[in-house]
């Protein structure tokens, strides 16, 4: 008997032996994509150029459709700026305000999960974002966007997220540059605080939540040199890497803004890594973040296996089922882009404006002095590479020649702050040079000092919005000379003499006129305060509408460069011109 029961208790320890430990290890994967910046990219074609795209949220679908078939928890995110730029939203932001908004429905379609608001959302005006977001099967975040009454989040501070019972946190915050870029009118009721500052307040609340996964959804730039060597205070536009860096709690941080990709980690100041993502803008990429929760049985340890990449999207088809879906949005945006408004009798392109005075920039001038009555003009060229042909010109010749929904302001500035405004303006454009075989634009160089080329083409240091000439005076830019002394006001295009203590009036769109690009505020000295105290007026639409109604009533216009301003010397520019603008257009003029 007790042979036998010492051979039952050998047998039963050897069962126990080979089950599995309880304190095995379980792992669950997850799936995070991220959209940013889509800027009205919904179907795969250009409704401004009239041609095919190769990426678009429609071929988005395709590999958003295929992840959740594989069979992992899917989280899907949007980082903001989507409701400015193709007519895609333009329709249904300002168009038709009845039906549902193309962009909501699109994205209830795919099932977001989460977004934060852009500036270029709340460029749109409350009307529309307040209508879109109600329109969201899901919420829209961005803790730092403050209801000036409550002291409370305008829109949702932070979403806990739970799919097959892993809960994911996401945190959305706003650059808060937005008042130094828009009229305060389209974010009334609304302030922007500091994102590290914020992001410092919600994370004790969210942690108490005990989520799986911390997320942060920045509607903001990723700023590499922005992280452990500044600890204080970010308000700046770009103030990613400085949260990541400052506000330990973090697991991953999915930006956008600045339509830069990014895929790398930092180390935090608890010494905890955090995994940055940026998917780029325009619907040419998703951001994906694959997470492994490793946790042991019966007990509280457990790791997080994280890491990024960036998904190309034109590797992928657009969804044929998406297409379908929306073909009846596809028939009206065409019938609306398509619509003839007048004729032009030349053709204007946006790559004159960079060596001189051009018919393309001047139409602007000659509008917004028309609009506004004022005395100078300002603009640049919003657009890097558009040409508008001659002939019929459509509505959506009026998103090449005007790419943003800027108002247009007429503000009062003295003739030295019109001075030191150019000044500025043409510091970002132009090199000093000292001889014909200087570059006369600021390219972007590698460390030989030669340009960077992608694709054989040769890219611009700064943005060309921010290149702006003038109108209503007659002027020379000597880039013999030095930045700061350069431009040198002869008088007004009338004749008139241009007085440096006089008060001239001048039309400035609202961008600029809000002291976006620095013009103002760093070239013209003035401050935030000093800016809405020199405001006559602003137009209360956007200036293309203006635009596009003046077309109408003329009906044939004759655009032509006002050679009110040029750059010298003249030889030096034109041997420069010959060189530059084949690296920028991979063609001779």
């Amino acid at each position: 008997m007790k042979y036998r029961f010492l051979k039952i208790l050998a047998v039963i320890s050897l069962i126990f032996i080979s089950l599995p430990s309880c304190n095995k290890f379980v792992k669950q994967h997850i799936i995070i994509l991220e959209t940013t910046d889509l800027h009205g990219v919904i179907l795969p074609y250009d409704f401004i150029e009239k041609q095919k795209l190769s990426a678009s949220l429609a071929n988005s679908a395709t590999y958003i459709n295929e992840q959740r078939k594989a069979g992992y928890p899917l989280f899907l995110l949007d980082n903001g700026d989507n409701l400015q730029g193709q007519p895609e939203v333009y329709y249904y932001n300002f168009i038709d305000t009845v039906s549902p908004h193309f962009l909501s429905e699109a994205m209830n379609w795919l099932k977001f999960d989460a977004s934060t608001a852009g500036n270029h959302d709340i460029e749109a005006g409350h009307s529309v974002y307040d209508r879109v977001r109600k329109e969201y099967i899901f919420p829209l975040l961005a803790a730092n966007a403050v209801d000036i009454k409550t002291g409370k989040p305008y829109f949702t501070p932070y979403v806990i997220l739970e799919k097959a019972n892993i809960r994911v946190a996401v945190m959305g915050l706003i650059t808060p540059q937005i008042p130094e870029w828009l009229p305060e009118e389209l974010y009334s009721g609304m302030e922007f605080r500091d994102m590290t500052e914020t992001a410092k307040l919600w994370m004790p609340e969210i942690l108490k939540q005990k989520p799986d996964l911390v997320v942060g959804l920045f509607h903001s730039g990723y700023d590499r040199g922005n992280g452990s060597q500044q600890k204080g205070s970010h308000s700046d536009e770009s103030g990613t890497a400085a949260v990541a860096y400052n506000v330990p709690g973090f697991d991953v941080i999915f930006c956008g803004h600045d339509h830069r990709l990014a895929n790398e980690k930092i180390v935090n100041s608890a010494g905890d890594s955090v995994l940055i993502l940026n998917g780029g803008s325009r619907s040419e990429n998703i951001a994906r973040a694959d997470i492994t929760l490793v946790k042991q049985r019966h007990k509280n340890s457990s790791r997080k296996e994280i890491s990024g990449e960036i998904i190309k999207v034109k590797d992928f088809d657009p969804d044929p089922v998406f297409i379908n879906k929306f073909k009846k949005q596809d028939e009206v945006l065409n019938s609306y882009v398509n619509r003839v408004i007048g004729t032009s009798r030349s053709t204007v392109s946006s790559r004159d404006s960079y060596f001189g005075s051009s018919a393309f920039v001047d139409m602007i001038h000659s509008l917004q002095l028309e609009i506004t009555g004022a005395d100078i003009s300002f603009a640049a060229p919003l657009s890097f590479d558009v040409k508008i042909p001659e002939g019929k010109i459509t509505v959506g010749d009026m998103f090449k020649l005007y790419r943003f929904e800027n108002m247009l302001y007429t503000m009062n500035l003295t003739g030295d702050e019109i001075q030191k405004y150019l000044e500025f303006s043409y510091g970002q454009w132009l090199n000093t040079m000292k001889g014909p075989g200087d570059y006369l634009l600021k390219l972007r160089l590698g460390k030989d000092g030669k340009p960077v080329l992608t694709d054989g083409k040769a890219w611009l240091k700064n943005q060309p919005y921010n290149f702006d000439s003038a109108a209503g005076i007659d002027y020379i830019v000597d880039v013999s000379k030095p930045e700061g002394h350069r431009v040198f006001i002869k008088s007004l295009s009338g004749g008139k003499p241009f007085e440096k203590d006089k008060m001239y009036k001048v039309a400035v769109n609202s961008y600029r006129g809000n002291g976006g690009g620095g013009h103002l505020i760093e070239g013209s000295g003035l401050n935030a305060g000093m800016l809405k105290k020199r405001l006559i007026a602003s137009t209360d639409r956007d200036l293309r509408y203006y635009i596009l109604k003046s077309i109408e009533e003329k009906k044939s216009i004759a655009p032509a460069p006002g050679n009110n301003w040029k750059i010298i010397p003249e030889e030096w520019v034109k041997t420069a011109e010959k060189r530059e603008y084949p690296l920028l257009f991979g063609t001779v003029r």
